[in-house]
C-alpha cells in the first residue's frame, strides 16, 4: 500500500458528528482529531483542525486532498506525549531564525468556530514567549476552489513585537514549482540556497531548478531541500502530479522591511520525500501592545495535466490561471 493510499484510506474516516451551523458547514472528526470544522460547496472540501495548532487539513477538491497530511497523526491521542507530526496545511509567525520557541501557537490547542456559510475562525491561547495571540479566519467560495485564509497577530504583551506572516503549507510532494520573477532581484540566479548549518548560498547552481521564460522552475528535489526568493509577483503555483495545480495569492509590499533573512518573500522547502512546503512570508509587523496586523493568502485548485516526461510545463497556461483570479474577499451572504 503506498503513503497517499494510506493518507487517503485515513481521511476516508472523516464522519459527521454535529449538524451544520451554517450553509456548507459541518463539525466532522478527521483522524483522531474530533469536533473539526468542514467548509464545502460542490466542488471543494475544507477542513480544520484546532487541536494541535489552527490548521487546514483537507484542501480537496472532487475529492483528491492537495495537502500531505502526515498518516502518522493517527496514533495522536489527547493527552499522549508522544512526538507526533504537524502536517497539512500549517501557518506561523517569523523570521524563523530569530523567533523564540512557541509551542502555544504550533502545536497548542486552539478555539474553534463557525462563523457564517463556508466560514469559520481559529484562535490561539496567548503565547507569552512572543507576545502574541493568533486569529485565523478562513472563508470558502459558494462555488470553486477560492479559499480566503487570513491570519491575524494580535500583539497582547507590554511591549512592541517585530513578527512576520510565515506561512507553512504541506503540499503532496514530487511536483514542480513556478515562481514568477521580479525585475532586479537581489540574488545572481534570483533565488538563494540554505546549505549545512546557518549557511546560504546566494548564487546556488542546481539542475533540478531553472530560469525559464520569466519564472523560476523548481523540478524536483534540490540538492538542498529550503530555497528562498525574493519575488514581488504576489503569487506562485505548484503542478502537482495528481494533475491538479495549487496556486496561492498574496499581496506584497516592496516598499516595507521584510524581516525574514535576507528579506524574502519566499520560501520552498522540498525533500525529497512525500511533502513539499509552500511558504508566502510577510513584511515584518511592528506592532504595539494591543495593536494587531493582517495577512492573507488565496488559495485555488485547477485541474492541469502534469507533463509527460520528455515535455516541459505549459507555463503560459499556468500563468493565466493564476492571473485570473482576483484576490478579492468573498462574499457568502
Amino acid at each position: 500500500m503506498t503513503l497517499r493510499t494510506i493518507t487517503l484510506s485515513l481521511l476516508a474516516v472523516a464522519a459527521s458528528v454535529h449538524g451544520a451551523d451554517y450553509e456548507g458547514t459541518a463539525r466532522v472528526k478527521i483522524l483522531n482529531y474530533s469536533d473539526c470544522i468542514e467548509l464545502q460547496n460542490d466542488t471543494t472540501r475544507v477542513v480544520l483542525g484546532h487541536q494541535r495548532g489552527g490548521r487546514v487539513l483537507v484542501y480537496a477538491y472532487q475529492g483528491h486532498n492537495a495537502l500531505y497530511l502526515d498518516p502518522d497523526e493517527a496514533n495522536w491521542q489527547a493527552g499522549s506525549e508522544a512526538r507526533i507530526p504537524v502536517s497539512a496545511g500549517r501557518f506561523d509567525i517569523g523570521p524563523e531564525k530569530r523567533i523564540p520557541r512557541r509551542d502555544v501557537l504550533w502545536s497548542g490547542t486552539w478555539d474553534a468556530e463557525i462563523t457564517g456559510p463556508r466560514s469559520a475562525r481559529l484562535t490561539s491561547q496567548i503565547d507569552n514567549a512572543t507576545g502574541t495571540q493568533l486569529v485565523r479566519e478562513f472563508k470558502l467560495a459558494r462555488a470553486g476552489s477560492h479559499l480566503v485564509c487570513t491570519q491575524i497577530i494580535r500583539n497582547v504583551s507590554d511591549r512592541a513585537t517585530e513578527w512576520c506572516h510565515w506561512s507553512r503549507t504541506f503540499a503532496e510532494g514530487q511536483g514542480i514549482c513556478v515562481i514568477p520573477l521580479s525585475p532586479h532581484s537581489r540574488f545572481p540566479n534570483d533565488y538563494v540556497r540554505y546549505e549545512r548549518g546557518n549557511l546560504v548560498n546566494i548564487a546556488p547552481e542546481d539542475p533540478m531548478i531553472r530560469n525559464r521564460d520569466g519564472f523560476l522552475e523548481i523540478l524536483g528535489p534540490p540538492k538542498q531541500p529550503k530555497l528562498g526568493m525574493d519575488s514581488i509577483a504576489g503569487w506562485f503555483a505548484y503542478q502537482m502530479k495528481s494533475d491538479l495545480v495549487f496556486v496561492k495569492k498574496y499581496k506584497t509590499h516592496p516598499n516595507r522591511v521584510y524581516n525574514e533573512a535576507l528579506g524574502l518573500t519566499i520560501s520552498i522547502w522540498y525533500p525529497d520525500g512525500p511533502m513539499c512546503e509552500l511558504e508566502p512570508i510577510g513584511p515584518r509587523e511592528r506592532l504595539q501592545p494591543g495593536e494587531a496586523a493582517a495577512f492573507t493568502e488565496h488559495w485555488w485548485l485547477h485541474p492541469h495535466p502534469y507533463p509527460a516526461e520528455d515535455e516541459d510545463l505549459n507555463l503560459k497556461a499556468i500563468a493565466q490561471l493564476a492571473e485570473e483570479h482576483s484576490i478579492v474577499q468573498i462574499d457568502n451572504r
